[in-house]
């Protein structure tokens, strides 16, 4: 007997939008579209300013899954939650799944804490709800990630309570295991569950040959910069190689983070005596390979994390050595997940040019890096994570219809429900 189909309602910035986790809901529901328990996909998505089309990233291929794309909320509004309430309301999913970090909705603390506060209102109107939680406020440095301020300990506060609110929902899920541990020790609860990251690219093909094995080499890093993400030592560890003789192009690809509008303009300004440095800006996702391909490595100069990296995840989907700092959740990332790379002390210019020197003058060894990290990447595809989301949704449907008999036989919840317990892919 086939499985009802559902309809899912995917609240997350989506392609051309650049707000953080575009990239992952691309991947997400290219997934998706193929799954046969899939009767329809609702994007509900921010509001761009100029309204550019975003049928054009759903029209590559075909697929047998119908998607409506419903930009319904606005990044910083105050009323987003009145905004996706009424989208909700009008198009009557199955199950409502957010794709969402603390800075999702804005970039300032009233309209980024009102716009979580919605699973727990979506929860409110009967619908199952489901929250994919890329980080946690209480694992992050404030500081470091724009956040700070003279009253952090008010932000704490309000950290506490935004988590509060979304575990009101029926689940939600996270990508890294100490964070699962984190919220059942901290909050006692047993509706989270780990979902890891999960791998982009879908075919498993040879690992690409590492290339520049002589002549010029490009050090790239991507990513939203500005906050814990900053290129000052990198642009002065690529200067100081670039003084020892050795040909390196260095790219920045990637914009500003919202909490630091201007940041690379002002970088290209203090740095402009750099040499061969390129600064790409947003990468569209049709881009995304091009970019990665021709890099000899790839860079992560972070002085913190605030959860697990998608841009790691890609550098290993492409077959690339990575240099990268040992600390916060990029260690338990690389335990959990057999990432490799070389390591530098966060925050030492001159301990990040010999990370990067350790590979450009070893050819080999970067091969190897690549060939393993790429393995690593590949063991878990995003097809395999959407399936178990999946299955998640379709007990949580199972779960609404029979608490609707409960509603007209008096049979009791406890004998048809029972709590999450964790899960893994």
């Amino acid at each position: 007997m086939p499985k009802p189909k559902m309809t899912i309602a995917l609240v997350t910035t989506y392609p051309p939008s650049q707000g953080s986790l575009n990239e992952y809901a691309y991947h997400f529901v290219r997934c998706l579209r193929d799954k046969a328990e899939v009767r329809e996909i609702i994007l509900l998505t921010d509001i761009l300013p100029e309204t550019p089309s975003i049928q054009y990233m759903l029209s590559t291929e075909a697929s047998p899954v119908p998607i409506r794309v419903i930009p319904c909320w606005r990044f910083g509004a105050w009323t987003n939650p009145l905004r996706i309430l009424a989208a909700i309301k009008k198009v009557q999913p199955d199950i409502v799944l957010f794709n969402l970090q603390f800075a999702t909705f804005g970039d300032r603390k009233i309209p980024a804490a009102l716009g979580l506060m919605t699973p727990a209102c979506v929860r409110l109107l009967g619908l199952p709800t489901v929250v994919l939680l890329h980080h946690l406020m209480e694992k992050i440095d404030l500081k470091s990630a724009g956040f700070g301020s003279s009253i952090e300990h008010v932000i704490r506060f309000f950290g506490t309570v935004i988590t509060r609110l979304l575990l009101m929902t029926d689940l939600v899920t996270l990508t890294m295991p100490n964070y699962v541990e984190f919220l059942t020790e901290r909050y006692g609860v047993n509706n989270v569950a780990l979902a890891p990251h999960g791998a982009f690219a879908e075919t498993l093909t040879e690992p690409p040959h590492d290339v520049n094995s002589s002549g010029k080499h490009v050090v790239m890093t991507f990513g939203k910069f500005g906050t814990y993400k900053r290129v000052e030592q990198l642009l002065e560890a690529v200067a100081l190689l670039q003084t020892q003789g050795r040909a390196i192009e260095l790219v920045i690809a990637g914009t500003d983070s919202p909490n630091a509008r201007g940041y690379l303009d002002a970088m290209k300004q203090r740095y402009a005596h750099v040499a061969h440095v390129t600064y790409t800006g947003y990468v569209p996702e049709e881009q995304v390979a091009r970019v990665f391909e021709q890099a000899t490595l790839v860079v992560f100069p972070y002085i913190s994390t605030t959860g697990s990296s998608g841009v790691l995840h890609q550098a290993g989907e492409y077959g690339k050595a990575v240099v990268l700092p040992y600390i916060g959740d990029f260690a338990e990332v690389i335990a959990e997940e057999g990432y490799r790379g070389s390591f530098f002390e966060a925050g030492s210019v001159a301990s990040l040019g010999q990370a990067i020197a350790a590979l450009l003058d070893n050819p080999q060894e970067r091969a190897a890096i690549g060939r393993h990290n790429y393995s690593a990447a590949h063991s878990l595809p995003m097809s395999d994570v959407v399936d178990w989301y999946l299955v998640h949704f379709q007990y949580l449907l199972n779960c609404k219809q029979r608490r609707k008999i409960h509603a007209v036989t008096d049979v009791s919840d406890k004998y048809y429900y029972h709590p999450h317990t964790h899960g893994t892919v």
